[in-house]
């Protein structure tokens, strides 16, 4: 056998061989992807509650939906996962075994974290912009537009066209008229 004759008969034999080839390797990365897959679905497992204790658990819930974490700033501490919301709620966790009460771990967040940690605070004189800051600015933006609107409509003056200006006009819209058609 020389090496054309091989040539020629490998391109033939190639074409017959390859659909099955592709069949088996087909088939075999099927069963390597479910190879793969059978142990994690026999290790999914359902989550276990957190705290020993399911009322602790409410009450601690209960309690970190109305504090802000501040790390996040835009998120409860219950809905927190940063390491603060953590240390966060294992301290009210041991709180409430402590047996104090809502009000005593409240007051004291407050006291340990400032009025920022609530995501309602009180209204006093060192909240008062936090409270009516955004509603301070809302009232100026429409008074500056009122403001605005009113000097500008004092200087739109509506202009008078005299009679020759006004043939004028309407000889040039003839005009147009007259070229577009």
């Amino acid at each position: 056998m020389n090496l054309s004759n091989i040539f020629k008969n490998g391109s033939k034999q190639k074409n017959s061989i390859m659909p099955s080839y592709l069949n088996r390797l087909n088939g075999l990365v099927l069963l390597f992807f479910i190879a793969l897959m059978i142990p994690t679905l026999s290790w999914s497992k359902e989550a276990l509650p957190v705290a020993e204790d399911l009322e602790v658990e409410k009450r601690m819930v209960a309690l970190t939906e109305d504090l802000r974490c501040l790390v996040c700033q835009n998120e409860s501490i219950a809905d927190s996962r940063a390491d603060f919301s953590n240390d966060i709620r294992r301290e009210i966790r041991q709180q409430i075994k402590a047996n104090k009460s809502d009000k005593e771990i409240i007051d004291f967040m407050v006291e340990r974290y400032g009025d920022f940690v609530l995501y309602n605070p009180p209204i006093k004189t060192t909240t008062m912009l936090l409270w009516f800051g955004p509603l301070f600015l809302f009232v100026i933006g429409v008074g500056t537009l009122i403001f605005y609107l009113r000097r500008r409509r004092i200087q739109i003056e509506e202009v008078s066209l005299s009679e020759a200006q006004r043939k004028q006009a309407e000889a040039l819209l003839n005009e147009n008229k007259g070229n577009k058609v």
